[in-house]
């Protein structure tokens, strides 16, 4: 374990304010505000800088603290913040603050998050009303501990673990002109599965069936279920303006290029009738991901394995940038 705490803050109470007196309770940080501090219970834990927290040498399972690594649980912190900060609002609850702490895999020597999140780990206020607060800050502030007290600790408690409990239903659905373009597609539905999205593959032509192609869209439109349509045509994509043109669902065009026509088959994709919104898009991740993006502008949990997502990436070539230099020198 790394002996530093990192708290995130979106809102101004608690301890920040005996710290920075003159500021009031309820000031919104916007960029979060990122603290750390020692742990040393003999000193009440006191906060730390960053040029602190270098110049102290920590070296864990046999890796030494050095700015990637800082800014690594930096950048980590931030983003568990957003992600838990995004899933409360849908609750219509503040996430005021959040403390957590990392850790060293013995094994792979990387830094890891080694903390449990959850309603110990923060303060929550719904409504961004102090008064309702549903976390731990609730047994802090009992003047006496009684049973009844405890009672009223047990049903917060309660009312968050039912909270993060539901979920939401989502769909994309993907219409193939062809069953040859099945390779393409399950690229699609595999690149779905990994934000969590469920993935549904039809045939149809629009083309040779249009009639079958409207009942499809009509199924999918008659069910209540957030959908986005990726169609999936070579050659002449007819597939893609028909469904358009028909609903006001999403349509990504995604058609399978091929070596020999595919320079001029795209065109079909690209050049819409006017009054169609479909966009177009060549690489079946890349299609899978934008359908992830447009769900996660009202769905918690796809944004947030679009964030997790960013976030590894950001990681993967910091790391890859520390090995480098090391090579260099």
């Amino acid at each position: 374990m790394i002996p530093i705490e990192w708290v995130c803050r979106r809102v101004a109470t608690g301890s920040f304010l005996k710290r920075n007196p003159g500021v009031k309770e309820g000031y919104r940080f916007s960029p979060l505000k990122l603290e750390m501090f020692f742990k040393d219970d003999a000193d009440n834990d006191p906060q730390w800088s960053e040029e602190q927290l270098l110049v102290a040498n920590f070296s864990l399972a046999g890796l030494a603290i050095s700015q990637c690594e800082v800014d690594i649980m930096n950048r980590s912190t931030v983003a568990i913040f957003e992600i838990l900060e995004r899933a409360w609002a849908t609750q219509n609850c503040t996430l005021v603050d959040m403390k957590i702490e990392f850790g060293v895999n013995v094994t792979t020597k990387e830094v890891v998050l080694a903390d449990v999140v959850d309603n110990d780990s923060w303060r929550l206020w719904p409504a961004g009303d102090r008064c309702q607060q549903k976390d731990k800050q609730v047994y802090r502030d009992l003047k006496e501990v009684t049973p009844e007290a405890m009672q009223v600790v047990k049903r917060n408690f309660e009312w968050v673990s039912e909270k993060v409990k539901e979920s939401h239903c989502l769909a994309v659905v993907v219409l193939m002109g062809s069953t040859s373009d099945m390779v393409h597609c399950d690229k699609i539905r595999k690149a779905c599965g990994s934000y969590g999205v469920p993935c549904v593959l039809r045939v149809t032509s629009a083309h040779k069936g249009p009639d079958e192609t409207l009942r499809i869209k009509a199924e999918y439109e008659g069910d209540g279920v957030p959908t986005v349509f990726v169609a999936v045509a070579g050659r002449s994509n007819g597939l893609g303006p028909v469904i358009s043109g028909n609903t006001a669902y999403p349509v990504i065009n995604c058609p399978p290029i091929t070596a020999d026509w595919g320079a001029q088959d795209v065109w079909s994709s690209l050049r819409m009738p006017s009054g169609l919104g479909c966009s177009t898009v060549l690489s079946p991740d890349a299609a899978a991901q934008f359908a992830a993006q447009i769900f996660g502008l009202g769905n918690h949990l796809v944004w947030s394995k679009l964030r997790a997502s960013m976030l590894n990436t950001w990681v993967s070539l910091k790391i890859a940038d520390k090995k480098l230099q090391s090579c260099s020198l």
